[in-house]
């Protein structure tokens, strides 16, 4: 499988070299190795001075060698990987510490401000795709990620709940961020120049009554401050880009127009990714990520639902998704097992902490009948907008 590496290229307005993660070579892999070679050598170390310690016919002056010995031990091991606490997330979020942070898309994208809001003063790294910021932090090249999960108003992020699967990483908090999307172009070039329009399709189709207003045809690109950086690059005297404020400040554009969307309640809820899931509590709203699947027949997704109204316990987002690996189930009516039923994942988000008992009778009984389940995450909800 390719590994994450980081690429050096050039943004065209100031000459700097910006670092992005892309899916390609092997490298990488090594910090990886690394990493657990030592975690596997603190453990040998362990069992080696555990069985010394049990041999009496050794002298003083071994024990207190013993002793220095296991302290440095101890004191390795205070280095390794532990899981966040709600206090250490409160903290990195707080004391402007430099995490490195994954996004997807280039400086100026949408995310990159939702990763600057989820940890301020971090070090924000680009990737060109979502399977590359899951990557970075799998492999230790990277501290967390921000990826966006729904739209309010273009709805949810489907390769992102096939990649909370794929991958181990764990949801470790939320972010919303409302979207306030610009018209961008070239210093000197007016709207009545523009005849096509660049911009991720979802913001494109956001900004549709404005856009048909202007009658400029409009063209797809992976994300909104690539746009603005393929416009200014190119020096384009009759295109132009729907991005944020932002990226027209990094790549030298003008703003034709402000909050030029359809619709001014436009939020995008982001979630933020670690290698470790934080401890649960109960001192704060707390919302809860899991996905499973069922097997076919008469009212059983209702069975599952209702472990969760029978306590009392609010769903905020349910989403169904096909299972990759087998998406048809044979049929069990006789009919020589044709396939005849597709077979469906169930993401549900519910607000409650799994430290609640409440919580954690309700996965029992639904591990009761169900034929998987995971829990993604147990985070504290973010109910603001900026």
């Amino acid at each position: 499988m390719a590994a994450t590496v980081y690429r050096a290229s050039i943004n065209p307005i100031s000459g700097k070299t910006i670092s992005k993660i892309s899916n390609e070579d092997q490298t990488g892999s090594k910090f990886v190795k690394s990493s657990l070679k030592t975690s596997g050598k603190w453990r040998q170390k362990v069992s080696i001075k555990a069985s010394i310690q049990g041999d009496n016919t050794l002298g003083d002056k071994s024990k207190k060698s013993q002793a220095l010995e296991l302290q440095r031990i101890f004191e390795e091991s205070q280095s390794l990987p532990k899981p966040l606490s709600v206090t250490d997330l409160s903290n990195t979020a707080g004391n402007g510490s430099r995490l490195r942070v994954a996004y997807q898309g280039v400086p100026g994208a949408y995310s990159e401000s939702a990763a600057s809001k989820a940890y301020p003063n971090c070090e924000a790294v680009p990737c060109e795709q979502f399977d590359a910021a899951f990557n970075a932090v799998e492999r230790w090249l990277v501290d967390r990620a921000v990826l966006p999960i729904e739209n309010s108003l273009g709805g949810s992020i489907h390769r992102n709940y096939d990649l909370l699967l794929r991958h181990s990483l764990h949801i470790v908090g939320e972010v919303r961020l409302s979207i306030r999307h610009c018209l961008l172009a070239n210093h000197g070039v007016r709207i009545d120049d523009l005849r096509r329009v660049l911009s991720h399709p979802q913001a494109l189709a956001q900004c549709e009554n404005t856009l048909t207003k202007l009658g400029v045809v409009r063209e797809s690109v992976d994300d909104t401050a690539g746009a603005a950086q393929f416009v200014a690059a190119n020096k384009l005297q009759d295109v132009g880009a729907v991005a944020s404020k932002g990226a027209a400040k990094i790549y030298g554009l003008d703003i034709l127009a402000q909050d030029i969307q359809d619709d001014s309640d436009n939020v995008t809820r982001f979630l933020m990714l670690a290698r470790e899931p934080i401890i649960p509590g109960t001192d704060r709203p707390f919302k809860t990520s899991i996905v499973f699947s069922l097997e076919e027949g008469p009212g059983v997704l209702f069975k599952a639902l209702a472990v969760f109204a029978m306590r009392q316990i609010n769903l905020t987002k349910i989403e169904s998704r096909p299972r990759r690996k087998q998406p048809l189930r044979a049929s069990d009516d006789g009919s020589n097992g044709s396939p005849k039923y597709f077979d469906y994942l169930f993401y549900v988000d519910f607000e409650a902490s799994m430290a609640d008992p409440n919580s954690q009778n309700a996965l029992r009984h639904l591990k009761e009948f169900a034929t998987f389940l995971r829990v993604l995450g147990s985070y504290p909800t973010d109910n603001g907008t900026a």
